[in-house]
């Protein structure tokens, strides 16, 4: 991707997260980014290209700051290396803040949205897919089924306290305490739960 390209993209996201998917212009958007408008429909043909590939960076980008590693630390556990991908997600950092904020803005606008929703759609299949994969390394003897059952909850339990955190109604912390039990209640129930989770996918 171009620098100027990711520049774009970048200022898409700061824009979504300080006035959300409605406030989002052409014209705001060319002048966060320091480029022309004409520019900005060169990269992206329309205002849904821009919140197509704005969506894709999000979720390149939350891929990256999940998949940082304390270099202290010569190798992980599956158990540990769950608890730290889903909790790297709740980081009272610029970058996380910014990045939460407008995944939240981009799903509460596809309800509203058929495009957006389909894209917002195979985003979440993504990150399922990969939390069930982290599961069921770190619980084995599990079935595919219930690894995904259980990645359904986990990530959306995540959403629902990112929002809460975010809005000032749950303290980080507590936020990311109720995660981390939530993790464990699945580690702990995985095996023999298919019967439960067989109904969440569809």
């Amino acid at each position: 991707m171009s620098d100027r390209r990711t520049e774009i993209l970048r200022a898409a996201t700061r824009v979504i997260a300080r006035r959300g998917v409605r406030g989002l212009r052409v014209g705001e958007l060319a002048a966060e980014a320091g480029v022309s408008t004409s520019l900005i429909y060169y990269h992206f043909t329309d205002r849904a290209g821009i919140l197509r590939r704005t969506l894709e960076f999000i979720s390149d980008r939350a891929d990256r700051y999940t998949a940082e590693r304390d270099p202290a630390l010569d190798s992980v556990d599956p158990r540990t290396e769950l608890t730290q991908v889903l909790l790297l997600e709740l980081q009272d950092t610029p970058e996380v803040r910014e990045n939460s904020t407008a995944w939240g803005e981009l799903r509460a606008s596809a309800v509203f949205d058929a495009d957006l929703r389909e894209d917002v759609a195979k985003a979440t299949h993504t990150w399922v897919h990969e939390i069930a994969d982290l599961l069921a390394h770190a619980r084995p003897m599990g079935t595919a089924p219930a690894h995904a059952a259980a990645a359904e909850r986990l990530t959306a339990l995540l959403e629902g306290l990112s929002v809460r955190w975010l809005s000032g109604s749950l303290p980080l912390e507590h936020a990311r305490r109720l995660l981390m039990d939530a993790i464990e209640v699945e580690l702990n129930t995985t095996v023999g739960s298919e019967v439960f989770g067989a109904g969440y996918r569809k």
